[in-house]
């Protein structure tokens, strides 16, 4: 059921009832007819207070009706609004309230190199694997089977991490494809068959159906289209949570081409927001570094290429640095092994968190042979060197 209050003076409206003990007007939780002197009204009902225009309608509803809905929600069940998708970091999904919630946009950014796709990647394998959700992982510089040879690799070794004996780096992953053919020869062979791959394989089957790869097109991988994506999986699936990743934002195309990169990237991110938000999603997306955060000491967020729309639209901005690069000189000076060591960890900075706390700093270790981070990060300890802008 729902209902649509009218707002005051609107045509047709009823008379405002002021204090509502007064009027003896019921709990809206309650049965209706429960309290003595509930007023019943002989009224007809009033036409909804609604504009419908050829973008869209509007239509206000007041606090009252949103929490009577929420209250029906709640009573058959439905909370999956209230109940956050893990990324499968931890400590990161602390830091932002346990997870992703529908609506919310996470922008992912960081300099070449400092692993963005693979954490996002591993992300997407995180959530398929939870069962929570459905995962959309649109790439725009890799193929599917590029992915999915980063997911054989990945999961030889993610659930051994520390330990990476037995494992198969990412460059090998192709030739023991090869291999399996060549053994089996050219009619009737099988992946499952070659030993060193089979557990990975296993476990990707636990839940390749709920992962969904999709490689970018500079003509069809439009923000109007990964919204049909979107409602068309609403369509299929029925009330089964959809999580879309983006990498990365900047190649996502607008058509026709804006005359720059800032419009083009305020479209896009504007864009995918009001997808997330419309379409009840949590969505994350890659985003590039600009010339200015590719020379910096340490990226920060007001690096994020294209546009500041970027920074104010973002619900969860997370920024990658190797640790080796921004580490304060104290830590590393004396002690060259420990500059050594640091080179294996990348530092994960919340930037912006609307829903907790920012500014925080969390580490993990990188085995990038094996496209992959060890899940169980923890907070940095040692100092780090800001290069923070006071207006950021």
């Amino acid at each position: 059921m729902e209902t649509t209050a009218q707002p005051t003076g609107a045509p047709g409206a009823p008379e405002p009832l002021g204090d509502l003990d007064t009027y003896g007007v019921a709990d809206p939780f309650e049965t209706p007819g429960s309290y003595p002197h509930d007023p019943v009204s002989t009224e007809p009902v009033a036409e909804p207070w609604r504009v419908d225009a050829a973008g869209g309608s509007m239509r206000p509803q007041s606090a009252l009706d949103i929490l009577v809905n929420l209250n029906e929600r709640v009573s058959t069940g439905d909370v999956s609004r209230y109940q956050p998708v893990p990324l499968g970091f931890t400590p990161l999904d602390k830091t932002v309230g346990g997870g992703l919630r529908p609506g919310e946009m996470v922008l992912l950014g960081g300099a070449q190199g400092t692993g963005k796709t693979t954490m996002a990647l591993q992300m997407a394998r995180n959530i398929a694997s939870g069962g929570l959700a459905n995962v959309l992982y649109v790439c725009f510089e890799h193929d599917e089977e590029y992915l999915l040879n980063r997911l054989i690799a990945l999961e030889s070794v993610l659930v051994h991490l520390p330990q990476t004996t037995g494992g198969i780096k990412i460059q090998d992953v192709r030739r023991e494809i090869l291999g399996s053919w060549m053994v089996e020869g050219e009619a009737g062979h099988q992946l499952a068959s070659n030993p060193r791959l089979r557990p990975a394989l296993e476990r990707i089957g636990r839940y390749g159906e709920s992962l969904f790869l999709l490689k970018g097109s500079q003509t069809g991988s439009t923000v109007e289209n990964l919204r049909l994506l979107v409602e068309q999986h609403r369509e299929l699936s029925g009330d089964r949570q959809l999580v879309v990743f983006v990498d990365y934002l900047q190649k996502v195309p607008v058509i026709p081409e804006p005359p720059n990169e800032t419009e083009k990237v305020t479209y896009v991110v504007n864009g995918l927001k009001d997808v997330a938000l419309s379409e009840g999603v949590p969505l994350v997306a890659i985003v590039a570094a600009d010339k200015e955060g590719l020379k910096a000491s340490r990226l920060r967020n007001h690096h994020l290429r294209g546009s500041s729309a970027i920074n104010y639209e973002a619900d969860i901005i997370l920024i990658l640095n190797e640790k080796y690069h921004i580490v304060a000189k104290v830590n590393i000076e004396f002690n060259p092994y420990q500059a050594q060591r640091f080179r294996d960890w990348v530092i994960v900075s919340v930037e912006k968190n609307r829903g907790g706390k920012d500014n925080v700093d969390l580490e993990y270790e990188k085995h990038f042979e094996y496209s992959c981070f060890d899940p169980d990060g923890r907070t940095v300890q040692e100092k780090l060197i800001e290069e923070r802008l006071y207006n950021d």
